[in-house]
């Protein structure tokens, strides 16, 4: 899935704060940006603790001839990506990717529903205002910690009017999931992109309404789980072996740091390739995945190593590949 991407120098253009933890920047490849499509991403090169990683960003607003425009939330605590990011001046250096798309919009659907959940607006922004100026039949319910956290709240509110909702989660509003899917035709689609108890539930509604599955589309990001990220260890089946995983790193990055090597593709627990057999669990099992099913995230037999991680203890699990 990776093989077809290029990597492209770049240089930062500009960089604005935009929330006080949401930093956009624009970016400038050699030779202009490729054109792209609306739920884009690239992959972007970053440094942490000395040694090279790669972050991916969803493409915000609309295509610019000149550059790519991304939004980085400052991670608290953070794996090292989001830190590096802010730690960019204007003129820095970069590498990027040229643009993939994995949440594609489909055109000609009776209704939209889109919903975004604190950075996940960063996709979401760019397939609003691509059906906006289609004039499609479409709704944006867009929730945020705080109107002062809702990144390009402002900007979004001009453009869209009243087919935008706010929600704001220190004013003690919430989206009522079930009256806003109720409210879409047959043959509607919902595009949502934001923390995975969102996901969630919307999931569980869409389910419960009878809607086709294919027709709720989504997007998540790594650090979404239900409990604060926290050390753990993982011991190697069959292997004299164990690692600890530390807060600001992923379990596939420890165990490669270690040797031990896992098979891995879309680093955001969506394609199930670095999937390890549990053999033993002390503690709980934060799935932060949406590759398995919740009947097989409740069996805990298995777990995505990019993005879950445990909490209370570790795990005992066979990676299933013995490198020579």
């Amino acid at each position: 899935m990776r093989g077809d991407l290029t990597w492209l120098d770049a240089s930062i253009k500009s960089i604005r704060d935009v929330t006080p933890s949401v930093r956009e920047f624009r970016i400038m490849p050699a030779g202009g940006p490729p054109g792209w499509t609306p739920g884009s991403h690239i992959q972007v090169n970053v440094v942490i603790d000395g040694r090279t990683d790669t972050r991916f960003y969803s493409l915000v607003g609309d295509y610019d001839p000149v550059c790519y425009r991304i939004a980085v939330k400052r991670e608290q605590p953070s794996r090292g990506g989001s830190r590096y990011m802010w730690s960019l001046s204007p003129d820095a250096r970069i590498k990027v990717t040229t643009p993939l798309n994995l949440f594609e919009l489909e055109f000609g659907r009776p209704d939209y529903l889109l919903v975004a959940g604190g950075i996940g607006i960063t996709p979401i922004y760019s397939m609003a205002l691509t059906l906006a100026r289609q004039n499609a039949p479409f709704r944006m319910l867009y929730a945020a910690r705080s109107r002062e956290e809702a990144a390009f709240l402002p900007e979004l509110s001009a453009e869209l009017e009243n087919r935008l909702t706010f929600f704001a989660e220190n004013e003690a509003e919430r989206i009522d999931l079930a009256t806003e899917i109720g409210r879409l035709r047959p043959g509607a689609q919902v595009y949502v992109c934001g923390p995975m108890g969102l996901l969630d539930a919307l999931r569980h509604v869409w389910a419960a309404t009878g809607h086709r599955p294919l027709d709720l589309r989504y997007e998540t990001f790594a650090n979404s789980g239900r409990y604060a990220p926290e050390p753990f260890w993982v011991r190697i089946a069959g292997r004299n072996v164990e690692v600890t995983v530390p807060e600001n790193k992923s379990m596939l990055d420890s165990l490669t740091e270690a040797g031990i090597e896992v098979m891995f593709d879309c680093r955001r627990g969506e394609c199930g390739l670095c999937s390890v057999d549990i053999v033993e669990i002390k503690g709980e099992i934060d799935h932060r995945d949406v590759f398995f099913s919740d009947h097989q995230k409740k069996m805990n037999n298995k777990m995505c190593a990019c993005v879950s991680r445990v909490v209370g203890g570790g795990v005992t699990a066979d990676v299933g590949y013995q490198s020579s």
